[in-house]
């Protein structure tokens, strides 16, 4: 953020630069990732969105992939920029204050951090033929519906002795790497980050983005600490499946709280939703008005034309990400696997924009070669693992850790 005021003061997309230093080809390139990211990341706010809306409304959720985005569209074609800092700090404190809540009817009001422990302790000793009484219809193995691939119960696999309560474990160790891949693939190709560095004074920069670091880290450790670990604690009969359409927080707070519980997390949900779908659709507006219509189709437009296009956008790019989500949802993607396949498409373009904003000497021959090559390689390494690993290619087989960890470090 402090170096591109330093290199482009007067930027107002990551894609003008790439075009002032690198020219044409390379800029359409970026503008490539660029609009992949954004797609990817609205993707996977309405595929969440969607059926977390679906399990506590009963409102189908291609119906809700479509109503969604319009809190978004209303009042982000209205206040532009400005009402996305205001939706960030507003929703974000909103957030906290749901956070907090859950935190408070887990460890002090409903349990203890004992009584979470001793449980966590409990659901990896028992038995198959116990989960399997556990996971039943009337309590007995003849009625159970326990599978597990599908149930938490019993030791977990790659975990150091099977336990929840470790910090060794293959899988958390895969997932860490694939977040980071994919989440500096957010970072450097994602417009939104880059036009709250425009739109931040350096000093401003330095502070909030570190301030904005910290608030981004508590949210997913405080839900994951508190609504995750009483998920597996409860033993709650929710699949892998769910659990990967992010349909655990609202269980669990169903659980706790009843419907007040559900309202609360449909509160946090449609407040995250608006938030980031809102710098999202500011994003692409920003891509289309500047790097498409201004520098492609009228290089002459002034203020209130690059306004009317921003407006136009971010209707159209709504309404085309309800259909989006609702194809994604056809296909059986869920929230989880498009996380982790995030990496795989843009991370490969982290490397070159980073060596755009701080060496001198970075080609764009080599940038774009970098770039494409990259996405190329990391699908076919994605693919052949998952041939190799599991012998065929399906949704399920893609969406292993192995497999997606190999995609995401050859992109990067």
């Amino acid at each position: 953020a402090i170096s591109l005021k330093k290199v482009a003061p007067s930027a107002h997309t990551v894609c003008e630069i790439v075009n002032a230093r690198w020219g044409r080809t390379a800029h359409k390139t970026f503008l490539f990732f660029a609009f992949c990211a954004n797609i990817i990341v609205t993707s996977m706010l309405l595929l969440g969105g969607a059926a977390t809306v679906e399990a506590l409304t009963g409102m189908d959720r291609k119906l809700a992939s479509f109503l969604i985005p319009w809190g978004v569209i209303l009042y982000t074609a209205a206040g532009g920029l400005k009402a996305t800092f205001i939706a960030s700090y507003l929703h974000t404190a909103i957030i906290f204050a749901v956070l907090i809540t859950m935190i408070t009817m887990v460890y002090i009001k409903k349990y203890s951090s004992d009584q979470i422990y001793d449980m966590l302790d409990q659901t990896v000793s028992y038995t198959n033929a116990e989960c399997e009484a556990i996971y039943s219809t009337d309590g007995t193995a003849a009625t159970t519906f326990y599978d597990s691939s599908t149930y938490a119960c019993g030791e977990v696999p790659g975990n150091n002795s099977g336990s929840y309560l470790t910090m060794l474990s293959a899988d958390g160790l895969m997932f860490g790497i694939i977040n980071i891949v994919g989440n500096f693939g957010t970072v450097f190709v994602d417009q939104s980050y880059w036009q709250s560095a425009i739109a931040a004074k350096p000093t401003s920069a330095s502070r909030g983005y570190l301030l904005g670091g910290i608030c981004w880290f508590a949210i997913p450790f405080s839900l994951a600490t508190s609504l995750g670990l009483a998920s597996t604690a409860l033993m709650l009969p929710i699949t892998a499946g769910e659990a990967g359409s992010g349909l655990v927080p609202p269980a669990v707070a169903t659980h706790l709280l009843g419907d007040v519980g559900s309202a609360l997390i449909l509160t946090m949900l449609f407040m995250a939703i608006v938030s980031t779908g809102s710098a999202e659709s500011i994003a692409v507006s920003s891509l289309v008005a500047y790097d498409i219509y201004r520098e492609y189709i009228n290089p002459e437009a002034d203020g209130q034309k690059i306004l009317f296009v921003s407006r136009v956008v971010i209707v159209v790019f709504g309404l085309v990400m309800g259909g989006l989500a609702i194809l994604l949802d056809w296909m059986e993607l869920n929230l989880g696997w498009v996380y982790l396949f995030m990496g795989i498409c843009i991370g490969s373009a982290v490397i070159p924009l980073w060596n755009m904003m701080t060496w001198k000497k970075a080609s764009g021959t080599g940038a774009i070669i970098a770039a494409w090559s990259g996405l190329v390689l990391a699908v076919a390494s994605w693919m052949i693992a998952c041939s190799v690993q599991s012998g065929s290619i399906s949704i399920d087989n893609l969406g292993k850790n192995e497999t997606m960890l190999t995609g995401n470090l050859v992109a990067i």
